[in-house]
């Protein structure tokens, strides 16, 4: 068993934990942040993506061991008590979503995405959540939803 230290949507989180479990696994196992989605355990889908000290990654990719010491934002901890935060209000009111699987991971992604280009265009946004699938739409309300969110200038 490893000792760690993390902060985790603001509080700070001490656990003993197998070197082996994924940062994915900690999150919904041990904190109850089951907003954090387990897709495909590949890193392929995005689904499980989080913030490791402001900047997205696929926590089925991250050891929880490698979180240490460091702050982990998960789509729980975007929303500011009842309200939501601008993108995750972005894709409520732009239908950015259906079943809902992909959504954590792809909010989470657009945010990582406007915090370095407030103002993308159509393809900065398609490039910028590549990496996040979905398997319900054709994205074109997800990418209307960052581009709305862009246009409230989103910031984290």
């Amino acid at each position: 068993m490893a000792r760690i230290t993390l902060t985790v949507d603001g509080a700070q989180v001490s656990d003993d934990v197998e070197p082996r479990m994924l940062l994915v696994q900690y999150l919904r196992e041990k904190l109850g942040k089951t907003g954090t989605v387990v897709g495909c355990d590949t890193s392929n889908c995005g689904a499980c993506t989080v913030h490791l000290d402001g900047r997205s990654v696929k926590s089925c990719n991250v050891l929880a061991v490698q979180a240490d010491g460091h702050e982990v934002t998960t789509i729980e901890g975007l929303a500011d008590g009842d309200r939501l935060h601008p993108v995750q209000e972005a894709f409520r009111e732009c239908h950015g979503l259906q079943c809902g699987f992909c959504t954590p991971g792809m909010i989470m992604q657009a945010v990582d995405l406007l915090n370095d280009n407030p103002s993308p265009t159509e393809e900065e946004v398609r490039l910028g959540l590549e990496g996040n699938l979905c398997r319900c739409t054709g994205y074109h309300n997800i990418v209307e939803s960052v581009l709305h969110a862009a246009k409230g200038g989103v910031t984290a």
